[in-house]
């Protein structure tokens, strides 16, 4: 494989040639060349002289634009590859140790407030630069952290978090309680897990509310469907 000083230097190289015979290449189009009837033995550069070119400005621009584009494409290609040998490598996110020895990414990509299809490409593009912390909420943010966990098979690179939901006001502590439950099988089914890292608890301001939605994540956990 060349190197990229090889690279840039064959792409210079290459453009200064072509701009050097586009010109030339114009002038003796046979659509625009109006030249002189000259002995055989007339030298290059006498005939040259000799000749009444009329060139098409057109013609020459676009020849020039190709060679032009040509150089740069090379130049471009050649500017990828120095920073690719060059970019120093992608740091790992810090992470924190739980107990029962979960490791925790400490950076996290948040889909609040995304469609599906934004979700999905929020995911590809965190997972690309290093961030595999996912917090979602149920719905259509989790339906296109879904859809890129089925595709792409790789639910073990990620940490998975999401949240239980709001219970309205008014809602009974025994209600709240089977609300979450029912949430969390949802979630699972929709993710197409057995697990999710984290479980999130909202505020709600019936403490009794909270206890019993509590005792649902406990739950969860002792069944290995959090951790």
């Amino acid at each position: 494989m060349r190197s990229t000083a090889e690279v840039l230097f064959a792409a210079v190289r290459a453009g200064v040639v072509l701009l050097f015979f586009v010109p030339i290449a114009g002038c003796f189009s046979p659509i625009h060349r109006q030249c002189a009837q000259l002995p055989p033995s007339t030298s290059f550069s006498n005939s040259l002289s000799s000749c009444n070119f009329e060139v098409d400005r057109r013609s020459v621009a676009s020849l020039v634009g190709v060679a032009w584009g040509f150089v740069f494409s090379n130049v471009a290609h050649a500017s990828g590859e120095f920073l690719k040998e060059n970019s120093p490598p992608r740091s790992q996110i810090p992470k924190w140790t739980l107990s029962q020895g979960v490791e925790f990414p400490i950076l996290a990509l948040n889909t609040a407030g995304l469609s599906a299809d934004e979700s999905y490409e929020a995911v590809s593009i965190a997972k690309n630069e290093g961030i595999t912390h996912i917090d979602f909420h149920p719905g259509i943010e989790r339906d296109g952290v879904a859809r890129y966990l089925a595709e792409n098979n790789n639910r073990d690179d990620f940490f998975l978090n999401t949240k239980i939901r709001k219970a309205p006001p008014g809602t009974t502590p025994q209600d709240a309680a089977d609300m979450a439950a029912a949430q969390i099988e949802e979630d699972l089914k929709v993710l197409d897990v057995n697990y999710v890292d984290m479980l999130m608890l909202r505020d709600s301001p019936d403490p009794e509310v909270m206890q019993e939605q509590w005792k649902v994540l406990e739950e969860a956990l002792s069944k290995g469907k959090t951790r």
